[in-house]
């Protein structure tokens, strides 16, 4: 027997960008009906991964056993706390160990003068952002509110647009129909292509090794982003346990990128080996690598999605735009998206509110004919509606094109070992290092706060 229910949202994707928005959606938005009474949005989030599994996992996409590390910029961890996710809470799940703050960056170009270090401090900040384990982030998210439907492990298998709702079926052959669908499932699903999001892809030919290492001196809150003739390396500080050995801050993760024969042939080296190719092209600045965990790998592209909406439909995150790890601004963008919504929807509802509220007033004057109609045209919040979806797209417009133009450009100028590429980026380099004012302007790209409304910029830094 098909079942049906009707929500106002419903969001496809349980990662973290997925659980977020739904926690944030029903618990940050207030609807006030005629009636003066009011209520939240009623949110289904389905995911195809099984919550219940734990143990770690290298190369599936289940959100709750994801081993990669991220970095989240200033921005991202203060929008997290705005809704109720303080990274503070990680430590109660890690003994009291406070995900590693990022207080100093080192960006450098392996055999060539180009030099950049940058210190929080000297831009009145306490950090440039935190580095978080994926998979307890999500558990996190996940655990903080039960105001939302939690469908999963569940498979969408089609999706139906009507002018005034969308309905989604389900491997279990219900149905649920809804204001506004949310397609957070990374892109995999070929859902947002169905609705009539097309994407382009523009192909690396590059794969990132994903892992981590003990190194001999700690990281003293440091992160590195080191340019190499095989490609980007980046050393984020972040305590993990190798070969039953944790480390006690001097630990790191690693996103090493490189040319996908390049890579393969790396990961095919024994452990000895593999170590001291790290070692050749990050140097002796930690020290010697100690040890290093196993490693995972994906291929490296640009997807784009050419339009972030369709009829009553958004995509966000890495289903809206999935970049090159270069400068770890993919997931941040990403968190950006779900913030940029939550407010148009914020904004919206209060709209709505105000609109209640005087058809509330009207009808006590009106006969109970009129009263009738006025409650029928605003006692329900339409989170689908073309203003509010149209809304998203525009605020997410530039933005999305910018930080996607960043990102592209940095691949190809510190991927590009033509040498007068090789000459520019290093002159750049210097130059940025010694011209305050663009650093900063780069502090703000790197924080999160490069393009962003007046309200939401940090006003506790001095950039």
């Amino acid at each position: 027997m098909v079942e049906s229910a009707a929500v106002d949202v419903v969001i496809i994707g349980g990662g973290i960008v997925g659980t977020v928005l739904a926690k944030a959606l029903c618990e940050n938005i207030s609807i006030q009906t005629p009636e003066g009474k009011k209520c939240g949005l009623n949110v289904a989030l389905i995911d195809a991964a099984d919550p219940r599994e734990t143990a770690p996992s290298h190369n599936d996409f289940n959100p709750f056993t994801d081993t990669r590390v991220i970095a989240l910029a200033r921005r991202t961890v203060n929008e997290l706390a705005d809704v109720g996710l303080s990274l503070d809470d990680l430590a109660k799940q890690h003994n009291g160990e406070l995900p590693p703050k990022i207080k100093q960056i080192e960006v450098s170009d392996k055999g060539h003068l180009g030099l950049l270090n940058l210190h929080s401090q000297d831009y009145h900040i306490d950090a440039f952002g935190q580095v978080v384990s994926l998979s307890a982030l999500t558990r996190l998210a996940a655990n903080a509110s039960t105001a939302y439907q939690h469908i999963a492990p569940a498979k969408v298998t089609g999706v139906k647009q009507h002018r005034d709702n969308v309905d989604v079926l389900l491997d279990s052959g219900d149905v649920i129909t809804t204001k506004l669908l949310i397609l957070a499932d990374g892109g995999r699903s070929g859902l947002a292509e169905r609705v009539g999001i097309a994407k382009t892809v523009s192909d690396y030919h590059q794969t990132a090794i994903v892992f981590n290492v003990h190194t001999q001196m700690p990281h003293k809150n440091k992160a590195y982003e080191r340019f190499t003739d095989s490609g980007p390396l980046a050393f984020l500080p972040f305590d993990s346990e190798i070969n039953g050995v944790k480390a006690n801050g001097n630990g790191f993760s690693v996103v090493w990128t490189l040319e996908t024969q390049a890579a393969k042939a790396l990961m095919e080296m024994d452990k000895a080996s593999f170590i001291n190719a790290l070692q050749q092209a990050f140097g002796y600045r930690q020290g010697k690598i100690l040890r290093v965990s196993d490693t995972a790998s994906y291929p490296l592209a640009l997807t784009k999605a050419q339009q972030v909406t369709s009829h009553r439909t958004v995509v966000v995150g890495n289903a809206a735009q999935a970049l090159h790890p270069i400068a770890g601004q993919g997931f941040n963008l990403g968190l950006r998206d779900l913030s940029a919504l939550v407010s148009v929807l914020e904004r919206e509802s209060v709209l709505r509110s105000a609109v209640s509220k005087r058809s509330m007033s009207q009808s006590l004057k009106q006969d109970s004919n009129q009263e009738t109609q006025a409650k029928g045209g605003a006692d329900h919040f339409d989170a689908g509606a073309f203003n509010i979806v149209q809304r998203y797209a525009n605020q997410r417009k530039k933005d999305r094109d910018n930080t996607i133009a960043l990102t592209d450009t940095l691949v190809r100028t510190f991927s590009n070992q033509y040498f007068p590429t090789v000459i520019g980026r290093n002159v750049s380099l210097l130059a940025l290092s010694m011209m305050p004012q663009a650093k900063k302007t780069f502090v703000k790209h790197t924080t999160g706060y490069g393009v962003t409304p007046h309200g939401n910029r940090d006003n506790n830094a001095a950039c």
